[in-house]
């Protein structure tokens, strides 16, 4: 860990994103270890990974004081609290268990991890909440956005359970932050795009760009969310903050303002946006964060 690195427990990082964002963390000089109940799928990484139920409170608290690995012990005490916690670690979406499974897991485990990391002295909490908050993506039926762009403002009113539980997360992250005085980002991130996805998948994605409304045609690389945590690492002193966690460009051939009013007329727009702005706004991160996208999909699909 070089001088400026921070020590970062990071939970389920060896899901879909997680094990590209620790990566990003990794290079950046930061010391990692991986609260999953799975390995970290790359074994030569350097990632340990600690198997935890986020949902029980004791071993939330016990894991954020453990060795990051077994040279921890050779240090000659026990390890503190971690500079940042990362928590990712979730049911992933609707359907794999059943809804009130998904919700009191995943609110659980949000205060769970939330609670522990406030009461041990972590100024630093990164939480990750979803594109589902904005109510379209897990809704019944073809349903509509209220507006658009989709920011941080937004009123969010889903009506899945999977959307509930990050909801309720983030409103557990503003109470302890009110509390305990700390920063807590709550990340709501788009659909994840792994590096070998944009092949196989961008070609029915952009042909077909109505298969995408329920994901606001919008995406976020999964090396662009591991800056995404980096800068958030480095940013002190905002409290409680959501933050759209999406990359800059809308997935269709039209410009963003020809698309949105050839398909969705009815939407109202609250402001002019930029050519080929993402409806699902990553402004925010941009212009607070600091944020610059790496992996525009024009990169790896060319459209014909």
């Amino acid at each position: 860990m070089s001088s400026g690195g921070k020590r970062i427990v990071f939970t389920g990082g060896s899901g879909k994103a997680g094990r590209h964002v620790i990566p990003e963390l990794l290079k950046k000089g930061h010391k990692v270890l991986n609260l999953d109940l799975v390995d970290f799928p790359d074994s030569n990484a350097g990632v340990y990974t600690l198997k935890t139920d986020l949902t029980d409170s004791g071993q939330v608290f016990n894991a954020l004081t453990t060795h990051y690995d077994f040279a921890g012990y050779e240090q000659g005490h026990p390890e503190t609290a971690p500079d940042v916690v990362i928590h990712f670690g979730a049911v992933a979406r609707n359907m794999l268990v059943p809804d009130n499974e998904c919700f009191k897991s995943n609110v659980t485990s949000t205060y769970n991890i939330v609670e522990a990391a406030s009461k041990l002295g972590v100024k630093k909490i990164i939480i990750a909440s979803s594109e589902t908050t904005y109510g379209v993506c897990f809704s019944e039926g073809d349903t509509d956005y209220h507006s658009f762009p989709l920011e941080e403002d937004y009123d969010c009113d889903p009506m899945d359970s999977y959307a509930l539980s990050k909801l309720c997360g983030e409103r557990t992250a503003r109470s302890f932050s009110r509390r305990y005085g700390n920063d807590i980002y709550a990340l709501r991130i788009g659909n994840v795009i792994e590096p070998h996805e944009y092949e196989r998948d961008f070609p029915k994605y952009v042909n077909e760009p109505m298969t995408r409304k329920r994901n606001a045609w919008s995406y976020i690389d999964a090396r662009d969310l591991g800056q995404i945590c980096n800068l958030c690492v480095d940013k002190n002193g905002l409290g409680f903050q959501v933050f759209n966690a999406t990359n800059d460009t809308i997935t269709t051939k039209l410009p963003t303002a020809q698309f949105l009013k050839e398909n969705c007329p009815s939407i109202k727009m609250t402001r002019e946006m930029g050519k080929w702005e993402a409806p699902l706004s990553n402004r925010k991160i941009r212009e607070v964060l600091g944020f610059k996208e790496e992996h525009d999909w024009r990169k790896y699909y060319k459209s014909s």
